[in-house]
């Protein structure tokens, strides 16, 4: 009896888990769907319809789509690289030091995440212009820091807290350096929650558009603005719409799949202690 009432709440489960797994990506299977639709089917069938690979021809081979993609691979790969270098230390610092007003600082830091972009955007579109930086990679990589580096250090800070300061007391002893104590020993520690910080930075990177919209032009375009191109001039080309935005995922899909086993263990990282 227990045994058919075990297996009848595993089906039952799974059964949920299966419908809320095809809840939560019908946009995804419903945008790849609309990418294999002509124009004119577009209005008129559901999911009986004639595939077309017309918008992947459009988008892929006569317009400048892997420019676009290159644009936001530059500007979303070099934000993060400047926030793990200059984030990492000041987390360990917020972590490590106690010094006046420390939480002020760090709420200060987190804040210029929740600030809405519109706000600081047109002051920054003036500066720009002024120091000649207004469409440049330098420029975007730069204003990008108020989307990452927030984030990172507050994550990071977090994995530091978790970390014993008796293990560097303990390294001093054997006579490393805090330079040798910092790579050798926190760093890889960290490891884990490093990449899954740095993997969600890049993800807001990449999905910024008020930023690129107003302080990017004709010569940096990220794909998140360019995307809009494919809108058309007479009517909208949604099966070309569709498409842009499904490759677009692709770089933040392959990037946590090819660090799965450290994203997992970063997510998981301090959750159970004792």
């Amino acid at each position: 009896m227990n045994t058919a009432s075990n297996r009848l709440s595993r089906v039952i489960q799974n059964g949920l888990l299966a419908i809320y797994a095809i809840f939560a990506l019908f946009p995804l299977i419903w945008m790849i769907i609309l990418s294999f639709k002509s124009d004119a089917q577009m209005y008129n069938t559901t999911f009986i319809f004639t595939p077309t690979l017309a918008n992947y021809k459009a988008v892929l081979f006569e317009s400048d789509y892997l420019t676009y993609m290159l644009d936001s691979l530059i500007v979303s790969g070099g934000a993060v690289v400047v926030s793990v270098v200059a984030g990492v230390p000041a987390a360990y610092a917020l972590a490590r030091y106690n010094f006046k007003k420390k939480e002020d600082i760090a709420f200060q830091i987190l804040s210029f995440k929740f600030a809405p972009e519109i706000l600081v955007v047109l002051p920054l579109f003036m500066i720009y212009q002024k120091l000649h930086i207004y469409d440049t990679y330098f420029g975007l990589i730069w204003v990008y820091q108020l989307i990452s580096m927030p984030l990172l250090i507050w994550v990071v800070r977090g994995y530091f807290e978790d970390i014993s300061v008796e293990i560097e007391y303990a390294a001093q002893v054997d006579g490393y350096n805090w330079y040798q104590i910092f790579f050798k020993n926190l760093i890889p520690l960290i490891k884990p929650g490093l990449v899954s910080a740095a993997l969600l930075a890049f993800i807001f990177a990449w999905n910024s558009f008020t930023f690129p919209l107003m302080l990017g032009g004709t010569n940096i375009q990220p794909i998140t603005v360019a995307i809009t191109k494919f809108l058309g001039t007479d009517s909208a080309h949604y099966g070309q719409l569709a498409v842009a935005s499904a490759i677009s995922a692709l770089p933040a899909i392959i990037f946590a799949l090819c660090i799965q086993k450290h994203l997992v263990r970063g997510l998981s990282f301090g959750a159970v202690k004792g």
